[in-house]
């Protein structure tokens, strides 16, 4: 092969080479540390060694055994080794505590690819207190004020609860589920959080098997003690009967089961939803399959209605019904197929059952009604003239913004010239090729001996003229 061939396969593998060099390129991550503050906020901080082509620079942030990424915007720093910083803010009721957060940084690069550095998980703790804690089969308890006693008795009541509502679902609870008993109302409350309600005395979270009551010292004999740790605890269970990815059992049953089983359809209970049916203002069951209303009055009753509805339910379907409803809900199925196949009515066959046996008809629904017209000005004929076409919805058209590389990158430019100089090389190589074969001479030189011939010092002086010119030129 000539020197000419040599040289263009030599240049071909360096390009290559480089090419391939270029596309490895990978940032480099250092050992994370994690710091959380309660009520403040969470600070991740990273050293990573950024490569070029690099274009955007964010931060992840998972909550607990939630699939759902949190992405925050970080400066990209630009090619380099730097410290990356960020942090996680998290005022009242923006995150739990006993919350497990995974947090990270991610990098993405021009081309679109994406690098996850390593992640590091903390515990998110309310870190106020010195937290007093009694462990039983299944339950811990975490109290701040009061003796043992009354950490004892919360941990007994907890531990019957669940046994309770396991043995009735025909479930198995497996890992701890901790109990948090908060003595005074504000702490309590920035827990929570200013979204949730006032009148809220406890919380039960079944994605990370906690629960936390407002529960003083001084209460600890009180009988509504024990019934709020049994409702609240009735719902992790009712959550582990439950879960599945894609449907929620209606709110009403969630609740109804917790009253049911934690105090009963009490005299009083019966007594308001009686009344209220006889007043013709009962809440359809539909008007309770999420939050429940706010007033209190209304707040109350919906509870009221809800065991009340589990209780007719009981009576009329039986008990192994009942279970079998909640159950199913774990297959991820609607409503109406979970009440078919357990009840042999759909939802709204059995609310008309549980209406009837409050002697009532299905309630007339308020509104939305329709506002009366009112009085137009003087000088109107009609109403005014429409300002949107017909359908359109009035909301404003997206806006979609271009995405360019970061300032300073040359990766983009770096990469254009391999490729230009790889094509170039390519297309002599070519052009070699084709010339060789038509002067009709060999790609590959046949092995011969060298036979020596004379030449006179003018032919060697052009040789050697010959011979330097090609080696000065560039490879």
């Amino acid at each position: 092969m000539s020197r000419t061939a040599s040289a263009l396969a030599l240049a071909l593998v360096l390009v290559a080479a480089l090419a391939s060099g270029v596309a490895a390129a990978e940032p480099t991550f250092g050992k994370a540390t994690v710091s959380a503050t309660f009520l403040d906020g969470i600070k991740l901080e990273q050293r990573v060694s950024l490569p070029s082509g690099v274009h955007r620079v964010e931060a992840y942030v998972r909550e607990g055994s939630d699939a759902h990424t949190f992405l925050a915007d970080v400066a990209n720093p630009g090619t380099g080794d730097h410290l990356l910083t960020y942090t996680f803010e998290t005022p009242a009721g923006s995150i739990y505590p006993n919350t497990h957060v995974q947090l990270g940084f991610r990098v993405t690069f021009d081309d679109g690819h994406v690098v996850d550095g390593p992640p590091e998980t903390v515990l998110y703790e309310d870190d106020r207190f010195a937290w007093a804690t009694l462990q039983g089969d299944l339950v811990r308890v975490h109290w701040y004020q009061g003796d043992e006693a009354f950490g004892r008795r919360a941990l007994a009541i907890g531990e019957k609860a669940v046994k309770d509502a396991s043995d009735l679902l025909g479930v198995t609870e497996t890992e701890p589920i901790d109990y948090f008993i908060y003595a005074d109302t504000k702490p309590f409350y920035d827990v929570l959080g200013p979204a949730l309600r006032e009148n809220v005395g406890g919380i039960a979270l079944p994605e990370i098997r906690t629960l936390f009551a407002n529960i003083p010292p001084s209460a600890e004999s009180e009988s509504w003690v024990g019934i709020v740790i049994p409702h609240e605890l009735t719902h992790l269970v009712f959550g582990t009967a439950t879960n599945n990815p894609f449907h929620d059992p209606p709110h009403w049953l969630n609740e109804g089961l917790a009253v049911y089983l934690s105090e009963g359809y009490s005299t009083s209970a019966r007594r308001n939803v009686e009344r209220t049916a006889r007043a013709g203002e009962i809440m359809p069951l539909r008007a309770l399959v999420g939050q429940f209303p706010t007033t209190a009055d209304r707040f109350g009753l919906a509870y009221d209605e809800s065991v009340s509805a589990i209780d007719y339910l009981i009576r009329t379907h039986g008990q192994e019904a009942l279970v079998t409803l909640i159950r199913s809900y774990a297959g991820g199925v609607s409503d109406d197929a979970a009440f078919s196949a357990a009840l042999g009515v759909d939802v709204a066959g059995f609310e008309a059952g549980w209406l009837a046996d409050l002697g009532i008809s299905e309630p007339v629904p308020f509104g939305p009604r329709p506002a009366p017209p009112g009085p137009l000005p003087p000088d109107w004929a009609a109403a005014p003239a429409q300002t949107a076409n017909p359908g359109a919805s009035g909301l404003p058209a997206p806006t979609f913004r271009a995405t360019t590389p970061g300032a300073g990158d040359v990766s983009g430019p770096v990469t254009i010239a391999v490729l230009a100089l790889l094509a170039v090389l390519l297309a002599v190589g070519l052009l070699v090729v084709a010339r060789r074969l038509s002067q009709g001479e060999p790609l590959l030189a046949p092995a011969v001996p060298t036979v020596p011939t004379a030449v006179d010092d003018d032919d060697a002086d052009r040789d050697a003229a010959a011979a330097g010119g090609e080696d000065d030129r560039p490879q």
